[in-house]
């Protein structure tokens, strides 16, 4: 199959450019400046940015992933797909054993379906005074064994694990997720400075949610944000929906890590693109009101309610970043960090046609996934 979208303001990793791009069989074949050669979808001078790569989301429109449904996690796949995250992993909150590993084989089905790009344990290794949302009885010490367990019943799909650094055995367990081709992420955790550094030096290489369920940042004790932030083998995670970071914090962790260090996400869960109320969330009851989760029981936020797309409009009108460094942040970055940037994560040559068409005032006016439109303009 052949495309090709004309009248594009087009960002790509080195600019905006008005001109065109044609597909073939589900690739980006050719990007041009200026009018098209031939005839074409035509968007209407319309802004085309690179599909959203959501390493973090644990549900939405009702779903969640920790609840192992196969049709309701195909649901939430969907649901956050017309917002324009075309590449998408499944987050699971701290549970037992069995729980975690049934989860990820379900999950690994929609892998292979293609609905979902891997899976999350965020959880149960973390510490319990910086548990957030997740059962702090169900917490546990890390355990190699139990972790090679839940990569094998995720049949190859498992992508991430969040860990706190500072627990008996935790740089060990980091080890073996390097060793597994799982990416280590350092989050909900006490840990010292130096104790972070140990994380990183034993293979971590993402911050979960910056700021969120960690120490704040000390001018004597500087604690992980500061270690995270500076070290140049770290990906951090911001979530921009106007209630977990404040706009100056976001800006500060943007500055110091830059765009190619920063994967916007969503954290979201199941009350994403739903009215207030109360939802699950693993094990936990969670109350939404205005827009805003936060626990049944005792406050704490638990997750949001947040899309890719809002995330990069409010990248863009509140935190002031352009729109090549708000694409590289919702889609380039968290793409190499899943190992995914060869193939999406920007508009290039020979990269999936994993596009997203928003309106003048940011909003999704279509989406594309692998050359297919999912949503059309």
């Amino acid at each position: 199959m052949s495309a090709t979208l004309s009248d594009a303001r087009i960002v790509t990793p080195d600019g905006v450019h008005d001109g065109w791009l044609t597909i073939e069989d589900g690739r980006i074949t050719h990007i041009g400046r200026g009018q098209a050669p031939r005839d074409g979808h035509d968007l209407g001078g319309r802004t085309v940015v690179p599909g959203f790569v959501d390493i973090h989301s644990h549900g939405g429109a009702g779903g969640s992933f920790p609840d192992g449904d196969p049709e309701t996690a195909a649901e939430v796949a969907a649901f956050h797909l017309g917002h324009g995250s075309t590449t998408l992993v499944a987050s699971l909150v701290t549970a037992a054993p069995g729980t975690l590993a049934r989860a990820a084989s379900v999950l690994a089905d929609l892998c292979e379906q293609g609905l979902i790009a891997g899976v999350h344990f965020e959880g149960p290794y973390i510490a319990r005074s910086r548990c957030g949302a997740h059962e702090p009885t169900l917490l546990r010490a890390p355990d190699v064994a139990e972790f090679r367990a839940l990569v094998k019943a995720g049949r190859g799909h498992v992508r991430m694990l969040t860990i706190a650094p500072e627990l008996p055995d935790a740089l060990d367990v980091i080890r073996e997720a390097a060793a597994e081709g799982v990416v280590a992420a350092l989050g909900h955790s006490d840990a010292t400075y130096e104790q972070t550094l140990d994380g990183i030096e034993a293979g971590a290489t993402v911050a979960t949610h910056l700021y969120n369920a960690l120490p704040p940042l000390g001018h004597r004790a500087p604690g992980p944000v500061a270690a995270l932030l500076q070290d140049e083998r770290v990906t951090v995670e911001l979530i921009n929906d106007g209630v977990h970071v404040h706009p100056a914090m976001l800006r500060l962790a943007m500055d110091a890590a830059g765009a190619d260090r920063t994967a916007l996400i969503t954290d979201a869960m199941a009350a994403a693109g739903m009215g207030d109320g109360r939802y699950p969330l693993g094990p936990m009851t969670v109350d939404v009101k205005d827009g805003v989760a936060r626990l049944a029981e005792g406050g704490a936020i638990a997750g949001s309610t947040l899309t890719m797309d809002a995330a990069f409009r409010r990248t863009v009108r509140e935190v002031g970043r352009s729109l090549v460094d708000a694409a590289r942040m919702a889609s380039l970055t968290p793409a190499r960090v899943l190992g995914l940037d060869g193939e999406t994560g920007s508009i290039t040559v020979g990269r999936y046609a994993d596009l997203v068409v928003l309106d003048e005032d940011l909003g999704v006016a279509g989406v594309m996934k692998r050359g297919a439109w999912v949503r059309r303009p």
